[in-house]
């Protein structure tokens, strides 16, 4: 029987992997061999000593922390969710650097959209400082004191900003479906550094662009350089850019018609004039003929026709010319709606239209939860801007940068205007509120309490005013914590101790279901899959994903148990069955187990 691996996928061991797929001669006894591989490489390896390349310090420590493996676990807290046992929404409180880490089996390859709010950098908000050696014991530490600003008096202002993002950014980029898409919402404080560091993750050919939106109504005439500042900035990184494309925007319809009863449907009219400059090609010069009244037209000297005179006389012959009645007319011709590529068209880069405030976001926070707990909203209007054009029917938007959870409320208002089935994984550090502000005072004592009852509220409202009562309003809740695992989390000051306490190396403290879910982590199934408890003897067998895993992590476990898990295998796919190591009855129980599952098809064994 098989152990399981108690931690998060290993990065780095992947890359390598990948390079020995790629480039199988660079392998000597199992690892890489870089002077083989620079060989391969030819002309594309740099060997100058002064290059371009965007740095600071701490950088090379930030990579190390974003392919760490995390031991941690998330551990469900159904007490907080909503509609825990039929929503496909996930709602985590954590660290988001070691949550990101603890998803990558479960997640790796899915997500379609990434859409975060990170800290600007103003000086006043918080700016996550990670440790290298326990960073889940130094998210304990934190969430048990108040958390600290970076000020512009820090002489690592931007270092500190930078070695927060860059391993976070890193990391995500794994989870982006090969034609998904990130959007990071920024100001000109840091938007330099930010963009620096995605072409470095992402890639400079996938760099799609940068929306401007205009975030305040009001002209600031306190600002000191004299110009206020009224805009923030979105910027857009694809995982792939080939075949990659946003969205765009709808075209309007309305400007289409069909006077003449044309049987091809709805047209409009186009110029075929050529283009500016073009009267160096003779051939889209040419006179065209009015086949019903003879007239004839001259080309403008400066740009020519469009199309080539055989291509013209084409579409004259096809009636897709439109000729003018009027002296001063010239000929057109006729575009039709259903022979378009696309019934969407480019979207300007400066979001103008519906996407309001930065006030509007603050009013929504306001209207929902009777109270400002809130700064800098974004408003859901932007928000729902932004999801259109990265989007698809069953799209997992990831934001773990949560904040006021606004994107979960976007997500849940596209979906009851389309009926789409969007679902969200929000990751939010639970920081404290201030003892002295408005939420606090109203019972919010950090800022997932806010999150979460913001989108309790956004979902019914929703429902309230659509009447739709079929939507995924709901959202799980995991909670960021050590192993429930003994092995998995050791004790490194007091070894002797912790090799007596594996004699039952779950924890106290801990649940089955605890470890059950750090069970589906740890072999990559999703949080939201469908698990199905079965009753057998006063013991529970979980069957996750119709048979895919089947556990059971009682203790006692005896071979009526093990005969009962058998029928639960499925006939068309292979399972993997897992056990708590100190589980079975004796030691005789635990080898005739193994051997009664192998002879019925089942090999994968594995225990915890």
């Amino acid at each position: 029987m098989d152990k399981l691996d108690g931690r998060s996928l290993d990065l780095a061991k992947t890359n390598v992997e990948a390079l020995k797929q790629l480039f199988p001669e660079v392998v000597t006894e199992g690892k890489i061999d870089f002077e083989k591989l620079k060989v391969v490489l030819g002309e594309e390896i740099e060997t100058h000593k002064e290059k371009y390349e965007f740095t600071w310090h701490g950088k090379t420590q930030s990579l190390k922390m974003a392919q760490t493996p995390s031991t941690g676990t998330l551990r469900p807290d159904k007490e907080t969710s909503k509609n825990w046992d039929i929503t496909e929404n996930l709602y985590i409180e954590g660290d988001n650097l070691e949550v990101l880490k603890l998803l990558q089996k479960s997640y790796f390859g899915k997500v379609k959209m990434v859409y975060i709010d990170p800290p600007y950098n103003t000086g006043n908000d918080f700016v996550y400082r990670d440790d290298f050696k326990d960073n889940i014991k130094n998210y304990i530490h934190i969430t048990e004191q108040q958390t600290s600003a970076n000020t512009e008096s820090n002489g690592r202002y931007h270092t500190d900003w930078l070695n927060m993002l860059y391993p976070r950014l890193k990391i995500s980029r794994n989870l982006l479906k090969d034609d998904g898409v990130i959007f990071i919402s920024i100001d000109d404080k840091e938007i330099d550094n930010l963009k620096k560091v995605c072409t470095e993750i992402f890639g400079e050919q996938n760099f799609i662009g940068t929306f401007i939106w205009k975030s305040r109504q009001n002209v600031d005439s306190r600002n000191k350089t004299g110009i206020s500042t009224d805009h923030e900035y979105v910027v857009i990184y694809c995982k792939n850019i080939e075949g990659f494309k946003l969205k765009g925007k709808p075209i309007d319809e309305s400007k289409y018609s069909n006077p003449d009863k044309d049987p091809r449907g709805l047209w409009m009219s186009n110029s075929i004039l050529g283009l500016a400059n073009s009267s160096q090609r003779p051939n889209l010069h040419y006179p065209i003929t009015d086949p019903l009244t003879g007239r004839i037209f001259n080309c403008p000297e400066d740009t020519g026709w469009r199309y080539s005179k055989e291509t013209m006389q084409s579409k004259i012959d096809d009636g897709r010319i439109i000729f003018p009645k009027k002296d001063d007319g010239r000929p057109r011709e006729k575009k039709y709606l259903k022979e378009l590529d696309s019934t969407f068209t480019g979207i300007s880069s400066i979001l103008t239209e519906d996407v309001g405030f930065t006030l509007n976001g603050s009013r929504e926070v306001r209207s929902l939860l009777e109270g400002k707990y809130f700064d800098f909203p974004k408003p859901v209007s932007l928000l729902k801007s932004i999801i259109k054009q990265g989007d698809e029917q069953d799209a997992i938007i990831l934001d773990f940068f949560s904040g006021s959870a606004s994107i979960a409320h976007a997500a849940m208002e596209l979906n009851s205007e389309d009926d789409w089935k969007r679902k969200f994984i929000l990751v939010q550090l639970p920081e404290f509120t201030d003892k002295k502000s408005e939420a606090y005072k109203s019972g919010f004592k950090n800022l997932c309490e806010i999150g979460k009852e913001r989108i309790r509220r956004a979902g019914d409202k929703i429902v309230e005013e659509t009447g739709k009562t079929d939507l995924d309003i709901g959202f799980k809740v995991f909670k960021l914590d050590t192993s429930n695992v003994k092995l998995w989390d050791p004790n490194i000051e007091n070894l002797e101790e912790g090799m007596l306490e594996q004699l039952e190396n779950i924890k106290e403290d801990r649940t089955n279901e605890d470890l059950l879910f750090e069970i589906l982590l740890k072999v990559g199934i999703p949080l939201t899959t469908p698990i199905e408890e079965v009753q057998f003897n006063g013991k529970i067998i979980y069957n996750v994903a119709f048979g895919s895993v089947l556990l059971c992590l009682e203790n006692e476990i005896d071979l009526h148990i093990v005969n009962e898990m058998i029928k639960l295998k499925p006939e068309d796919f292979e399972t993997k069955v897992i056990f708590k190591e100190s589980g079975f009855l004796n030691d005789s129980v635990k080898t005739n187990a193994i051997q009664t599952l192998k002879k019925n098809g089942i090999n994968d064994v594995r225990s915890v």
